[in-house]
């Protein structure tokens, strides 16, 4: 595992003059030639051949005059970058489609609407109005009625019904179809666009080349714009490692007794950075150095340690970075013979529980935390200290812990047209933080952490363990989770089994969940906390799950149609 460990700063008043400008020449350079190296390898991409006669790197070492160590790097971060930009490319694809699945499943379900709408407006001009059972719109004697989930509107006769409601919903559902139909075709567009096209970068950034027209310091101050633009581009430089280097690296020599380190720059200054000192991680970094250095050299080759540096300039001082390949914790605690602790994530809480070799559930809670309103910065430190609360309760009972192993880039958009509340906490879910800081830590304190397909999780505890076990779905939803990587088996109770359709009977059991959930996904969460399991010789539909009068009416009358497969002896 790759670690970088920071110096303390070093500032530029502390230095000599000749050896500033040598650091600000070779970074300037460098980034220069990194530049070239990828734009060169885009053009190459873009137009399927190369004019070049010779290796990119030797172009590059003969175009900017510099030694094999130093183009060397420059390669790589080239070649990194190109990486970067196909997995990006990758990620942005992928997003679109689903994208173009929403919106296709908006413009399907706005279809539907109008049709159904226009269907009423016919029955209307006829002079016999009829309605379908399952539409918001319903005749109550004289009266006209539209229920919503908050409200009803009551029409009193039939011409204000039809001209003031009708008329109006087909007109701004038709409107509402031709957007649909226009952002579905920019879309397709831009993903024809990615799928064909190369895209390039924009070294120092969008946003700060797009602000010298943008923002006002910068309309009135263009040469402030420049010294921010350069210090963007051109103010870091990597250098990676050899194993088989005395200290790891050719042109950086950091001596772990003076604590002194040494480079040269790429016009020749010798640079000399006396008491350079890393507050944190210091004795890793002589570690690693003084054992690279006792090493035989016919050792080097095999059992080496590469150390890469790098250089930051930060406008009045200079951060230096030793990059290590730290092996992996030997110590950490894998044993799951006293159960493992299953941990569910969420946009304003951690849910987790306890679980025992059995399967069975000691213990579950939840760490909660408020992220709205939060800047990056303060949403981070809030994570990482509910990260230090979950890996310190996974020490003090000795457990493992499980997480579910989600991708959320496509969740983010694939219900854009859905609830507004729902889309505003998903899209504030900092899952990639919560996931990061709960590794680190974990790999800190010798904690392993599991990763287990997240299917169905979520539904099977609301479903199966909420109103048994007497918790939250979140804290059911760890539970579950728990129990996979533990390697149960959740099964549907038999009452449930009973009544699914003969087709589904013998899928797999994620299969079998997933038209359950479906079937009871309009029931409310309260709801579900008195559904029956435990007695199923009475029950032959969805709706005898619960007892009367708990479910509203159109609830109801949409689960009594999910008969039984057959009757339960």
């Amino acid at each position: 595992m790759k670690k970088a460990y920071f110096s303390k700063r070093i500032y530029k008043n502390t230095l000599p003059k000749v050896c500033i400008d040598a650091i600000s020449h070779s970074l300037l350079l460098f980034n220069h030639a990194k530049h070239f190296a990828f734009q060169t390898q885009v053009v190459e991409k873009r137009s399927g051949k190369s004019k070049r006669d010779k290796s990119l790197h030797l172009t590059v070492k003969n175009r900017f005059e510099m030694n094999d160590y130093y183009t060397n790097s420059v390669v790589q971060e080239a070649n990194a970058l190109m990486k970067s930009q196909s997995g990006l490319k990758k990620m942005y694809i992928s997003t679109k489609e689903e994208q173009i699945k929403s919106v296709k499943r908006k413009i399907k379900s706005t279809k539907s609407r109008v049709t159904t709408l226009i269907k009423i407006k016919h029955s209307f001009i006829k002079g016999k109005p009829s309605f379908n059972k399952t539409s918001r719109e319903q005749q109550k004697g004289n009266f006209f009625v539209v229920e919503f989930k908050k409200k009803t509107d009551i029409y009193y006769h039939a011409y204000q019904f039809e001209h003031h409601y009708l008329d109006i919903q087909i007109k701004a559902l038709k409107n509402r179809l031709g957007r649909l139909e226009y952002r579905l075709d920019r879309l397709q567009k831009q993903l024809k666009s990615l799928r064909n096209n190369t895209k390039s970068v924009v070294f120092g950034g969008k946003k700060l080349f797009r602000g010298q027209h943008t923002l006002h310091h910068y309309r009135n101050n263009h040469k402030l714009w420049v010294e921010d633009w350069e210090q963007s581009r051109y103010s870091k430089m990597t250098i990676s490692g050899r194993q088989d280097a005395k200290y790891g690296n050719f042109v950086f020599t950091y001596v772990p007794a003076t604590k002194n380190l040494h480079f040269t720059t790429l016009n020749g200054v010798a640079v000399d950075i006396p008491n350079l000192v890393f507050p944190y991680g210091q004795e890793n970094v002589e570690k690693f150095i003084q054992t690279q250095v006792n090493m035989l050299s016919y050792l080097k080759k095999d059992h080496g340690n590469a150390i890469a540096w790098s250089v930051e300039d930060h406008g009045d001082y200079y951060i230096f970075k030793c990059i290590l390949d730290i092996p992996e914790e030997e110590n950490i605690n894998h044993s799951k013979s006293d159960g493992v602790v299953g941990v569910d994530l969420n946009v304003d809480h951690i849910a987790w529980s306890n679980m025992n070799v059995k399967g069975q559930l000691i213990k579950s809670g939840v760490f909660e935390f408020d992220l709205e309103g939060k800047s990056s910065g303060q949403a981070t430190k809030m994570i990482e200290a509910e990260a230090i609360r979950l890996v310190d309760l996974a020490v003090k009972l000795n457990k493992p812990i499980v997480i579910e192993k989600l991708n959320t880039t496509k969740s983010k958009v694939s219900n854009a047209y859905g609830n507004k509340k729902a889309n505003k906490k998903m899209s504030m879910f900092a899952y990639r933080k919560l996931i990061l800081a709960i590794k680190n830590r974990a790999d800190k304190m010798g904690v392993a952490v599991f990763e287990v397909n997240p299917a169905y999780t979520s539904q099977i505890g609301k479903i199966k363990y909420m109103k048994r076990l007497g918790i939250s779905i979140h804290q059911a939803a760890s539970y579950v989770i728990a129990r996979r990587a533990m390697g149960f088996k959740e099964k549907l109770p038999p009452v449930l089994h009973s009544l699914l359709p003969e087709k589904i009977v013998g899928l797999h059991h994620w299969a079998q969940w997933k038209w359950v959930s479906r079937c009871l996904s309009d029931v409310h969460t309260d709801c579900l906390y008195q559904i029956e399991l435990s007695i199923p010789s009475k029950h032959y539909s969805m709706s005898d799950l619960f007892p009367p009068g708990v479910l509203p009416d159109l609830v109801e009358k949409g689960l009594s149609k999910k008969e039984s497969r057959k009757p339960i002896a």
